[in-house]
């Protein structure tokens, strides 16, 4: 494994890091979860990644379970929870959004749940357009006071709105957001790689990438179409393929089959590729994998070597294939 600094904190994650998302508390149960968090934990992976939205706060019990059944080591291992949909189907105004309230009251929940007595990370998991950001960053900051989070930040949040978190937070000798997690893949790169391109440097930003895969789209499987073995064809992810696929369909399938037929001609298989590819990018300080088997787990942790022995002419070319 190797191990990257969280933005400009002193915080080493791994590379690749592992997530509930969609798959824990819903797609599998306790004892697939509790399997895959040991392989993760085997290959050197020390950040596990969740939010009080995923499952209604089903996937933050099951991975709060198999932390506590495995024995894991707390300083070992870093886990993060994100505050903004709620817990609950159809949540009152105060079981969502980023006020002071549902903030500090999330979090209680998180630590409960996930067994923990801090969060190492907290997110904001999407922006609140009815809370004022001073607010939030106050809320964030005495959580951090108290000892109940170590780093907060953010979560496909506009540059715009993280530089204005700063700019309050200087103000008030606040502590900052040190992170945003956004989707990054071959197919949706803009944010990452020219929105918040200043912010690298200017805030000393981290990024821990979500969705390296497109939610399986670039492993191939979904050529064919959307079949209930995938999770693009599950019943209950209906809104997962049009999020992912959008009114492009054609054309997005297009690119994915010009990159599967590189990944043929290299000999590699598609998923850990794709995520090899991500690892490129030196501004991202993790990118997060999920995965419903521990064999797909360990194929994709093969995207380490694969980040260093793919020459840079085939990069060119994959990243041309699906331009």
């Amino acid at each position: 494994m190797q191990y990257r600094r969280l933005g400009s904190s002193g915080l080493q994650l791994s590379a690749l890091s592992f997530g509930a998302w969609v798959t824990f508390g819903g797609q599998i149960g306790a004892e697939a979860a509790r399997e895959l968090i040991a392989t993760a934990w085997d290959h050197g992976i020390n950040f596990f990644d969740n939010a009080e939205g995923y499952a209604n706060g089903e996937a933050e019990r099951v991975m709060g379970q198999a932390l506590a059944q495995l024995r894991l080591p707390r300083d070992g291992y870093c886990v993060s929870s994100k505050v903004m949909f709620g817990a609950v189907d159809d949540p009152r105004p105060t079981q969502r959004g980023l006020s002071r309230k549902h903030v500090v009251e999330a979090c209680h929940d998180a630590l409960r749940r996930l067994q923990v007595e801090h969060l190492d990370l907290y997110y904001c998991h999407r922006p609140d357009p009815d809370v004022p950001i001073e607010e939030t960053v106050w809320a964030m900051d005495g959580l951090i006071r108290q000892g109940k989070v170590l780093y907060w930040g953010t979560s496909e949040w506009p540059a715009a709105s993280i530089r204005e978190a700063h700019k309050v937070a200087r103000a008030h000798h606040l502590h900052p957001p040190t992170m945003e997690q956004p989707q990054y893949n071959l197919l949706h790169r803009e944010r990452v790689e020219l929105e918040y391109a200043p912010l690298y440097a200017e805030l000393g930003l981290g990024a821990t990438t979500w969705s390296p895969l497109a939610s399986g789209l670039l492993t191939g499987k979904y050529r064919e179409g959307f079949s209930s073995q995938g999770r693009l064809g599950l019943a209950d992810t209906a809104w997962l393929q049009r999020l992912v696929v959008g009114g492009s369909e054609q054309r997005r399938l297009a690119r994915v089959e010009a990159f599967v037929a590189i990944a043929r001609e290299l000999g590699e298989p598609p998923a850990p590729l794709a995520i090899a590819w991500c690892l490129r990018n030196p501004h991202v300080s993790s990118v997060i994998l999920g995965a419903s088997r521990s064999d797909q787990l360990r194929q994709n942790l093969q995207a380490l070597d694969l980040a260093a022995r793919i020459g840079e002419a085939d990069w060119l070319r994959i990243e041309n294939a699906v331009a």
